[in-house]
């Protein structure tokens, strides 16, 4: 199993369509005994929320989120876990609005602090 995401920052690696989640966004993760939560905001994101479960390396958890438009928007999501070479982890997600039409894949990555 790849290891927690407890404390740990991530960012998706593209953008998606206007409205979502993008290279800007920052996730806060939090775990703690199979429990999943985080904040992230960034980007069209004013402000957003998810929680959910984890068992093994499977992720599975519901978002909401507050954009700059002021609209509200929430869905589904199943990640899987993956730990990359460097070290750093990567979950690969399945996700769904449940608030209005659309679904698709994305992938975000631990964001490590820059060397100085």
């Amino acid at each position: 199993m790849a290891r927690s995401l407890d404390g740990l920052i991530l960012a998706p690696v593209s953008d998606q369509a206007p409205g979502q989640v993008g290279t800007r966004t920052r996730f806060a993760y939090h775990e703690k005994d199979g429990e999943v939560w985080a904040e992230y905001a960034g980007g069209d994101v004013v402000r957003g929320h998810l929680v959910g479960t984890r068992e093994g390396d499977r992720v599975d958890f519901r978002y909401v989120q507050l954009r700059t438009d002021g609209r509200t928007a929430s869905g589904h999501c199943v990640s899987t876990v993956v730990e990359l070479p460097d070290g750093r982890v990567r979950l690969e997600e399945t996700w769904e609005w449940e608030s209005q039409p659309g679904s698709g894949t994305s992938v975000v990555e631990e964001v490590t602090a820059p060397a100085r």
